[in-house]
């Protein structure tokens, strides 16, 4: 019997599975609600962690999760390595503020040690402890996740800070770009060596949607690239919900395989554009139907996509974006019974 995580691989790599799989992107903007809990304990009590996570797969079997057991703390890993200020928060995820908004301090900034550099090392002792438990209960982690470049360098210097220093400060620009591609390949490397049999990454960058096409080749296009080179041979998933429509022709030569966008773009549009380069991951409305409508309004949404993107294969039915907070779980089963009813419908014709 095919697994949903066959059917998921399946569909990244281009194929047609026999049932639509679907994926969702849950992290503790969700979680913690979901689960009735405070986001703190949510990030404090691994009982309580590991607990929320194993009853995702016993609520929603027919679902994989993404990248699944993800240990993290709201966006802060990355920006607290180079020294951000954190600010918790007991009903949402931290905030970050920048450190400091001048391209002159960070173009020459040293790369973090990921083993010893803000959170990063608490995430990973979190990771060793969790796959050490999952393995003895015959499941394990499969995948993890870093944001990407030009968003952490938003998080560390402001992106209005960032966008003028493209314009006015290209070279500084790229000389942070650089440091900071640096040190995600090895914050992903160090998650990854952690894990038994590792599948795939997620890569989340939602800044990359602003700029244009020619900055977007200048200032996104190789470092992106380079992330994803260096995995080669697992999963690759990039999720960037903000809308881009004019970047689609481009992003499919990233080298990622998987790609999570926003509802607001046309479905359609989206594989046309991507061409069969690219699996696409999407693209019901997170908020608005998501954690806002009615079941029945999620699956007539979720039959529309289906219908504009999964001839062919490469076709993974999800939010565009991640699981917003509230999502009702009722909201989830209709995703399921949407790609549920195609599989039965072919099979009874």
């Amino acid at each position: 019997m095919t697994t949903p995580w066959q059917r998921f691989a399946q569909a990244a790599h281009l194929q047609e599975p026999d049932q639509i799989p679907v994926a969702l992107i849950v992290d503790s903007p969700w979680l913690p609600g979901y689960a009735g809990i405070d986001t703190l304990d949510y990030y404090l009590l691994p009982d309580r962690w590991l607990a929320i996570n194993l009853s995702l797969l016993d609520r929603f079997p027919e679902a994989v999760w993404i990248p699944g057991f993800w240990v993290e703390y709201g966006m802060a890993a990355e920006p607290s390595a180079f020294g951000a200020r954190i600010l918790f928060h007991r009903d949402s995820p931290p905030s970050i503020k920048p450190l400091c908004t001048d391209i002159d301090f960070w173009a020459d900034a040293p790369a973090p040690n990921v083993r010893e550099a803000g959170f990063m090392p608490l995430a990973l002792r979190m990771y060793e402890h969790m796959e050490a438990r999952l393995q003895a209960e015959g499941l394990g982690i499969r995948m993890v996740a870093a944001r990407g470049p030009m968003v952490t360098a938003g998080w560390l210097m402001g992106v209005t800070d960032l966008m003028m220093g493209i314009v006015l400060a290209p070279d500084k620009v790229h000389r942070f770009l650089d440091t900071l591609t640096d040190t995600i390949i090895a914050w992903l490397h160090a998650q990854l060596d952690i894990l038994h049999e590792p599948k795939g990454i997620l890569l989340l960058d939602d800044i990359v949607g602003m700029v244009s096409l020619a900055h977007y080749q200048e200032f996104a296009a190789p470092y992106l690239q380079r992330i994803f080179d260096a995995f080669d041979g697992l999963i690759r998933v990039y999720h960037n919900d903000t809308p881009c429509d004019h970047l689609h022709r481009a992003l499919a030569e990233a080298h990622f395989d998987v790609f999570n966008f926003s509802h607001k773009s046309d479905i359609a549009a989206v594989k046309a554009a991507m061409g069969h380069r690219v699996a696409l991951m999407g693209n019901v409305a997170p908020l608005d139907l998501g954690a806002r409508g009615s079941p029945a309004e999620v699956e007539a949404a979720a039959r529309a996509c289906i219908d504009a993107a999964a001839a062919g294969g490469g076709f993974i039915l999800s939010f565009g974006g991640g699981v917003s907070p509230g999502t009702p779980p009722e909201n989830i089963d209709a995703l399921i019974r949407a790609a549920r009813s195609v599989h039965e419908k072919q099979v009874a014709s």
